[in-house]
């Protein structure tokens, strides 16, 4: 079937079995690797990308299901300069392995979309849909917090 939809702000035509998951599609067709396979049931989030927006579990969309719609994978996060984020985890070290450090910032960035200003329970809440082996979680929630105070100080 074919299916066309916004793949990074770029139109994108895709010739797939109507069962062909997003995740593959990334990883094999297009040879997008940011995305990482994780637990493949959408419990770990590590192959969290946006979906016209909102974090959605790559491994269990269906790209069928994408006709019309806009994806954003980690290496459409940022274009010409590193997000803050991206910017934010290098300057403090943030990852371990770096294995879900992709869906972790896809979590991060559409959280901080839809509220620039989290308290740490709502960081918290939002960062618990992606699982972190190495247990980086301190570090992951302060990077954020940082985020947020520096959009506090600038208001």
């Amino acid at each position: 079937m074919k299916v066309t939809f916004q793949l990074n702000g770029e139109k994108q035509t895709a010739e797939v079995e109507r069962d062909t998951k997003l995740l593959w599609y990334l990883r094999e067709y297009l040879e997008l690797t940011g995305t990482k396979y994780g637990c493949g049931i959408a419990q770990c989030g590590a192959c969290t990308v946006h979906l016209d927006g909102s974090p959605v579990k790559a491994c269990m969309t269906f790209v069928a299901a994408l006709e019309g719609r806009s994806v954003t994978t980690i290496e459409g996060l940022s274009k010409e300069v590193l997000h803050p984020l991206q910017e934010v985890w290098i300057e403090d070290q943030v990852p371990q392995c770096g294995y879900c450090q992709s869906g972790q910032l896809m979590q991060a960035a559409a959280l901080l979309d839809k509220n620039p200003k989290p308290s740490l329970s709502e960081i918290k809440k939002s960062m618990d849909q992606v699982l972190c082996r190495c247990g980086t979680y301190y570090r992951i929630n302060k990077a954020i917090e940082k985020i947020v105070e520096s959009e506090r100080n600038a208001s």
